[in-house]
């Protein structure tokens, strides 16, 4: 275990959550978490930490193979101008990771609760979601409502994304 996953899975043991994490070699990519991961018997998400304008910061987790429309998220997210990534720079300082490590158990990081967490309502249709535990090198698995309770946990109750909103899908 890392000093980066060691809060995260204290606090999912602290909620009662069961979760499995599955070691694997480092991935930066969804092309290389497919092939590195293997079959953790879950659905993966791949995460974007975006900003808008107003230096608002969102955390968008989405099913790892949905498009994802940057400009229809304008008007999901009621976002100043269109969303875009936010630095690496930006990323440390929100939320505690790299790029390659994003995901949404990292709210436990903004204890200042200024990223706004966004979840792919598609998620909620699957018995597990592998995410990230804070690095590239492991995958944690849980259901998706432990991982509500998790974020709801970290102050950051989640908005979610329903149908094809902010997809690019028909």
């Amino acid at each position: 275990m890392t000093s980066l996953e060691a809060p995260v899975l204290a606090r999912l043991d602290a909620l009662g959550i069961a979760y499995t994490v599955h070691r694997h070699p480092a991935v930066y990519t969804v092309e290389a978490a497919k092939v590195l991961r293997g079959d953790v018997g879950a659905a993966h998400a791949k995460n974007l930490f975006l900003r808008d304008k107003r230096e608002q910061m969102w955390l968008l987790t989405v099913l790892e193979d949905r498009p994802v429309d940057f400009r229809a998220l304008r008007e999901v997210l009621d976002t100043r101008g269109t969303p875009s990534f936010g630095s690496p720079e930006r990323l440390r300082t929100w939320l505690g990771v790299t790029p390659g490590s994003v995901t949404p158990l990292a709210a436990i990081n903004d204890t200042g609760c200024g990223v706004r967490v966004v979840l792919d309502a598609a998620l909620r249709d699957y018995p597990l979601v592998g995410v990230h535990p804070n690095h590239n090198e492991a995958t944690v698995t849980l259901a998706p409502a432990d991982l509500v309770r998790f974020l709801e946990s970290t102050g950051h109750p989640p908005t979610w994304l329903e149908g094809t909103a902010g997809t690019g899908a028909p």
